[in-house]
């Protein structure tokens, strides 16, 4: 579980996190939606180390990471598994290369343990014979899997998905939907979703997080989500023709 206390961030005069406090499940899809520029991702920044924050705690499973050394934040970091909006794979190595980065790095594995812990991902994410293709060799969707299997490979504790269907088709969205659910259910992970697709919330929200100009609005699950008489979620969520007919179905039931 990772627990944030109270976090506050200021960039000058402009108080982008307002004393936010939350709890994020183990076995669970968190997610943390709001408008662009509404503190999403400084939270998640803050949440990770990336940025420092005014006041506050980020305490994974009770180990309190913000009053760490950079040794103690190592150990934390190790924990952690990072999908990036763009998957970030590094264009000059292969599938393969690209999947065992972190295990070259931190595991202190063998060759042959690293290989065989890629292949495993690979598996986990329906990938098979693409090891030795480069990035420029297969399709965005692909290489939102293969940046899951890298985010994987560690074994994390915690997960943490920036926008992960980012640039994708709608069939392809709900494909990466499923595997990081089923991800997340399968190894016990504490996922965090960055999402603005409304289907990820329908699908996968266990526990939604609402950002309003810097504050936690509203939270609950995606069924809840339906429920709320909470004006700006509303106006948020129901800003699509899609979330309109959800609703109009949800509430003839």
């Amino acid at each position: 579980m990772i627990e944030i206390k109270n976090i506050s961030k200021s960039f000058d005069d402009n108080h982008v996190l307002k004393n936010i406090s939350a709890k994020f499940l183990p076995g669970k899809a968190n997610l943390i939606i709001g408008q662009s520029g509404s503190g999403k991702t400084v939270l998640t920044k803050c949440m990770v180390g990336l940025m420092p924050v005014d006041e506050g705690h980020v305490e994974f499973d009770g180990r309190d990471f913000l009053s760490m050394n950079f040794e103690e934040k190592k150990e934390i970091r190790q924990e952690l598994g990072m999908l990036f909006q763009g998957g970030a794979l590094f264009d000059s190595l292969t599938v393969q290369e690209n999947v065992m980065f972190p295990l070259t790095i931190f595991s202190g594995k063998s060759n042959e343990e690293q290989l065989e812990r890629a292949n495993f991902c690979l598996n986990r994410v329906n990938l098979v014979n693409t090891n030795h293709l480069y990035p420029s060799e297969i399709s965005g969707g692909m290489k939102k899997r293969v940046a899951i299997a890298r985010a994987i490979a560690m074994n994390p504790k915690y997960l943490f998905c920036d926008e992960p269907n980012s640039g994708l088709d709608p069939k392809t969205s709900i494909v990466i939907d499923n595997l990081i659910k089923e991800i997340t259910e399968e190894f016990n992970i504490t996922t965090v979703v960055i999402t603005h697709d409304m289907n990820s919330v329908m699908e996968i929200g266990d526990n939604i997080i609402f950002i309003y100009q810097g504050q936690k609005w509203w939270e609950g699950s995606n069924e809840e989500i339906l429920r709320t008489d909470n004006q700006e979620i509303n106006d948020f969520v129901y800003a699509s023709n899609y979330m309109k007919r959800i609703k109009k179905e949800f509430s003839g039931k």
